[in-house]
């Protein structure tokens, strides 16, 4: 049976600019695979912590303190040569390492010194691949144990930074597979004529006095901030708004859902940070009805799965996220595949970065033939819950 061998960490840039890290990890039967972390440009104080170096270089944004420290516990697994890469098993035991957590429920993955998803990633990549798939571009299909295969909504970003979304992005429901989709969505990214959801980012203008700062010239109340969209919705065809207030105002988080959730899904990502205990609470309480996967925000793939299960068992929507600062990894898009997520939102289809993604999802569409499952309208509730 094959062993890990070696676990080699580096220094890249994502598209910002920013530095980031990739990881390569090797087993004793040749196979090996690769993994590099995104960053958002924004990020709560719910999310996994970044460990930065800090100082001049890089404008703060260094990363050869978490090298150091993170190359030596990688070492661990290789010299431990483990006998079968189960992921599930190495997040326990970096979860039993780093026993830390922020009052706010956030994990404070830095205080332990090993952002955990850089070597995570890769060892789910291997321990799959390890495993015998008639499809390897689709091996996350294992994580549901069905036979389908769902193929998504793509959202591309199509605006920013306007007076009060952040980013609008378009998504193509009504075509008949994902290659038609992208064809659909590049063309009106090209001409900019239809624009069908929100990412608001409302903790951005949020204000002490508990009041939204529209674009720095009015403020209003949260009342008024969810009786204000209500005219987008009925008026445009919008179907999707992400972060309508901010991270800790559950209330009107509810109330918005319990007035227009039946139309359009109410995301919440910085109100969930993809941590299973938040996506609990918004359960019970009703606050929202659609989960952003983000793995980056909790820090490892076993709690982002359980995060989406939960998700789905109440009947709410997922949509794989990409990040600001992003790399040509393509791993949410074979992630979302294999959750059957419905829906996934990695950008405008002018950068190689965010192509990768879905240049990915083609491949693995071309690769399933008949078997490929467009999610079309349905891509709030694509299969039943697992």
């Amino acid at each position: 049976m094959a062993t890990i061998t070696s676990i080699k960490a580096r220094q890249i840039f994502d598209s910002l600019g920013n530095p980031t890290v990739e990881v390569d990890v090797h087993l004793s039967n040749k196979l090996w695979t690769r993994a590099a972390v995104p960053s958002g440009a924004s990020t709560v104080i719910y999310e996994a912590l970044e460990l930065r170096d800090g100082g001049s270089d890089y404008l703060e944004k260094g990363v050869r303190r978490p090298l150091a420290m993170l190359t030596p516990s990688l070492a661990l697994f290789s010299l431990a040569g483990i006998q079968q890469i189960r992921l599930v098993y190495i997040t326990s035991w970096f979860n039993n390492l780093m026993e830390l957590r922020m009052s706010g429920g956030g994990v404070n993955r830095s205080l332990v010194q090993m952002p955990s998803w850089l070597y995570l990633l890769p060892c789910a990549k291997l321990e799959l691949l390890f495993l015998i798939f008639p499809r390897t571009s689709t091996f996350l299909t294992w994580l549901v144990t069905r036979s389908w295969y769902c193929l998504f909504l793509p959202s591309m970003s199509s605006m920013v930074d306007h007076t009060l979304g952040k980013t609008c992005y378009v998504g193509a429901y009504q075509a008949s597979s994902f290659k038609e989709a992208m064809k659909m969505g590049v063309e009106v990214y090209h001409n900019l004529k239809v624009v069908i959801g929100m990412d608001v980012a409302a903790s951005e203008f949020y204000g002490s006095e508990k009041t939204y700062d529209l674009n720095f010239k009015e403020e209003i109340s949260r009342d008024q901030l969810k009786d204000l969209y209500k005219p987008f919705i009925f008026g445009y065809p919008i179907v999707s708004i992400e972060d309508p207030f901010d991270q800790d105002d559950w209330e009107h988080y509810a109330k918005l859902t319990g007035e227009i959730g039946a139309e359009v899904q109410i995301v919440g990502d910085d109100l969930l940070v993809t941590n299973p205990k938040r996506v609990k609470k918004a359960i019970k309480e009703k606050t929202c009805n659609a989960l952003p996967l983000k793995v980056n925000q909790i820090g490892s793939v076993t709690e982002s799965i359980e995060a989406v299960k939960m998700s789905k068992r109440a009947g709410w929507g997922v949509m794989a996220s990409h990040h600001s600062g992003e790399t040509e990894d393509t791993f949410i898009a074979d992630l979302s595949v294999g959750l059957a997520t419905g829906q996934i939102k990695t950008g405008a289809p002018c950068r190689s970065e965010r192509l990768a993604k879905y240049n990915q999802l083609l491949r693995i569409e071309e690769e399933l033939g008949s078997e490929a499952v467009y999610a079309e309208a349905k891509f709030r509730v694509p299969v039943e819950p697992y």
